[in-house]
């Protein structure tokens, strides 16, 4: 380390411009008096976050990391953002609480700056399913904590109960989610290239997110537009493949608003299917409507899918499925976050309770050069109720609509 190094700081305070969030403060204090009440209980004087989806739900800044380490840091009074100098003061105007800037004078500034907040030899809550070995390293060198706790599961729970605010917020994105399905659709037609359908939709969302939200950060809204054997999986990227007369279609919108991930996936025809198309189709659209029959309060995760198991079972097709039925919605993408306390499949036993957001989507993939070959979703997103579920999607399932052309 030189002379100069010396003389320049590990970390600043950077704040200019006006603060912007997706939620109240009132929500954060109240998101963060929960934690608190959390860590008392397990005997934790400060978290440090790391991952994009705890930091964006304590805090509201979502950070892109680029090779960098982002962090949230939440004792007893204080919470504060810990964000690198190439975002300047932007992590500032979009974080709630405090946020210091680190510097790239010296490596670890990052854990300096972490510690100057935390000190040393404090009981520490941290994610383990976030920290790479080398940061945990980093973490107990630095911090030097008395002991560390794995906070990661109790902020999963915490997150499976929507706010209010949050489930306001969820009911837009279905809603901007149903917009680019219809863009989508009147895109459709022979000829077209997937990456052509897939632009319309994820252009017909992103403008209708500006106009619902104009003080927002735009970012990460997509489309997975698939044809024919491109079908085969729910992920499958977009390609370039041309839409040809006769194929099955799959639709799947996925706008993204403040860190909050929505979805909407249909089964579309380009064209009558044929008759053992049809046949596969109309049972996952049966199975669709039965599995949003079982979401209800009381009901378990497990005994949903053990149920649609039957279904499927009943009507040889149990071996075409690929997944689970369904999935919590919230602070995730397709590259950060997952509530997988809220997943229905056979070895999640979570009860569902008012306040959790879930989805129904599921899918049935037929192998090529067997009659029907292609895969079939529908997915709707459900909001669970005091006596039931509310389903927030209302783009249309099923034939009458989704044939095309």
């Amino acid at each position: 380390m030189t002379a100069s190094d010396t003389r320049r700081p590990h970390s600043y305070r950077f704040h200019q411009g006006d603060r912007i969030l997706p939620f109240s403060p009132q929500e954060y204090d109240d998101r963060l008096h929960y934690l608190r009440d959390l860590m008392e209980v397990q005997g934790i004087d400060a978290c440090l976050f790391t991952s994009m989806h705890n930091i964006a739900y304590y805090s509201g800044f979502m950070y892109c990391a680029f090779g960098r380490p982002y962090g949230l840091v939440v004792t007893p009074t204080q919470s504060v953002t810990i964000s690198a100098g190439i975002d300047a003061g932007q992590p500032w105007r979009r974080c709630h609480g405090d946020n210091i800037t680190y510097t790239d004078w010296q490596r670890d500034n990052f854990w300096r700056t972490v510690v100057s907040v935390t000190g040393e030899g404090q009981a520490i809550g941290c994610e383990a399913d976030h920290l790479t070995l080398i940061q945990s390293e980093k973490l107990n060198h630095f911090l030097k904590p008395s002991r560390g706790v794995d906070i990661s599961a109790g902020t999963m729970l915490q997150r499976l109960i929507k706010s209010p605010a949050e489930r306001d917020l969820i009911r837009h994105g279905a809603a901007v989610a149903d917009v680019g399905g219809f863009a989508i659709r009147d895109t459709i037609r022979e000829g077209i290239r997937e990456i052509d359908v897939a632009m319309a939709g994820r252009d017909a969302m992103e403008l209708e997110i500006a106009k619902r939200f104009p003080d927002a950060e735009y970012r990460d809204t997509w489309v997975w537009f698939q044809s024919g054997l491109n079908t085969d999986g729910a992920h499958n990227p977009v390609t370039s493949r041309k839409l040809r007369r006769g194929d099955i279609l799959s639709l799947n919108t996925f706008p993204m608003i403040s860190g909050y991930y929505t979805a909407l996936e249909r089964t579309l025809f380009l064209g009558e299917p044929d008759p053992a198309s049809r046949r596969i189709w109309d049972i996952n659209l049966a199975a669709h409507e039965y599995g949003m029959s079982l979401l209800k309060p009381g009901a378990s995760c497990a005994e949903v899918t053990h149920k649609l198991n039957t279904f499927f079972e009943e009507h040889q097709a149990l071996q075409f499925r690929t997944f689970g039925y369904g999935h919590s919605f919230g602070i995730l993408s397709h590259y950060y976050g997952r509530e997988a306390g809220l997943e229905l499949r056979e070895d999640i036993d979570t009860i569902l309770e008012p306040g959790m957001v879930i989805s129904m989507e599921p899918m049935l993939t037929i192998p090529q050069g067997q009659p029907g070959a292609g895969g079939y979703r529908e997915h709707d997103i459900l909001l669970i109720t005091e006596d039931g579920a509310e389903d927030i999607t209302k783009y249309p399932y099923g034939p009458n609509f989704n044939v095309v052309g």
